[in-house]
């Protein structure tokens, strides 16, 4: 079942996560943010974007870049990543890149500063003890999820100048976002 995106706006965004100490639900929670993913054409989900605050994502690698019309992303992976408690060890590089956010749907920036080069130590979705080096796009990824669990978003990662114009161009749609925000909290509370 795909779980409701949270949008720029709502509170869980800016909040720093807890730390994931129980590992029991994480497999099917996982599971369920995978098909949220999919659904909603990304390459990776944190946690508070689904509204829960634990130090948690899920990442995919695909084999080719998904075109909008084509087969199901699912048939499309190459690897999956469930990534609890993060921690980046290492950073090398540092280049701007394109990035967009599932939260802030259609909005993008091609100059956010990210490293080239991570090591991230983290707990799989057993709680096992787990070290990955990546580079390129898929480090970007990680850097972007691990933001999110840190209560920090693509845009504010540009230099100011940069983040101003940003704003400033994109304030029709933040302020709908926010509407939409505080909609779905509404929606949810009276549930």
């Amino acid at each position: 079942m795909a779980l409701p995106i949270r949008l720029y706006g709502d509170p869980v965004l800016k909040k720093k996560a807890l730390p994931v100490t129980d590992f029991s639900g994480i497999k099917a929670l996982a599971e369920e943010m995978l098909e949220t993913m999919f659904e909603a054409r990304g390459v990776g989900l944190a946690a508070p974007q689904v509204g829960l605050s634990q130090r948690l994502f899920v990442a995919v690698e695909y084999q080719d870049e998904p075109e909008e019309e084509e087969r199901p992303l699912k048939d499309l992976v190459r690897r999956v990543y469930v990534v609890a408690n993060p921690v980046i060890t290492y950073r090398e590089g540092l280049e701007e890149g394109m990035e967009g956010c599932l939260s802030l749907p259609g909005l993008y920036s091609e100059e956010v500063p990210r490293s080239l080069r991570i090591r991230v130590e983290y707990q799989d979705e057993y709680g096992q003890g787990k070290t990955l080096e990546l580079e390129g796009y898929m480090a970007r990824v990680f850097q972007h999820e691990i933001d999110h669990l840190d209560g920090v978003l693509f845009f504010e990662r540009l230099p100011k100048e940069k983040r101003e114009a940003f704003l400033r161009e994109n304030r029709e749609a933040l302020v709908r976002f926010q509407k939409e925000a505080k909609a779905l909290l509404k929606e949810l509370r009276a549930r």
